[in-house]
């Protein structure tokens, strides 16, 4: 079985607000007041600034988005999460920013690597956003981002 996410999570109102100017952009509201913006692949078209390039640490976030981003957590804290896995192995990444900084990361989690206890790359960078675990569950999983395995399947 796969998991595969490539998203900006940020807030609904501050996501909608943000990206009313990204005709590619689709929204799909999470848990505890988040919105996640899968990064599709007309997404990237449409923000990529024109180079092969990427944001280092990342394996999709196109050069000049990072910028981006930083301009829009100026209305509150923005995250950028990426994960991969097949057959329970795989990767992820994680980066906020907020007031126009990078704060959080980029945090990496590589194949075969423990999280640290303070959790997963994109629990970390959900907890920033303020998205608060019960009893049992990480931030990963109150918020029902494991609803979906596929990034896709959230704007469907």
């Amino acid at each position: 079985m796969s998991f595969d996410l490539h998203a900006v999570i940020a807030g609904g109102d501050l996501l909608r607000v943000a990206s009313r100017g990204l005709p590619a952009a689709r929204l799909a509201p999470i848990g505890q007041g988040l919105s996640l913006m899968p990064l599709t692949d007309a997404l990237v078209d449409s923000v990529a600034d024109g180079s092969d390039a990427g944001v280092p640490g990342f394996w999709r976030l196109p050069e000049g988005f990072g910028r981006t981003l930083a301009d829009w957590s100026a209305a509150g804290p923005v995250a950028y999460v990426e994960a991969e896995y097949f057959g329970g192995v795989g990767e992820q990444q994680a980066a906020v920013w907020e007031g126009g900084h990078l704060v959080l990361g980029p945090l990496h989690a590589g194949e075969g690597q423990a999280f640290p206890a303070a959790g997963s790359p994109l629990s970390r960078a959900l907890r920033r956003l303020g998205a608060v675990a019960g009893a049992g569950e990480d931030e990963f999983s109150a918020v029902g981002l494991d609803r979906h395995r596929d990034g896709g399947a959230w704007i469907v």
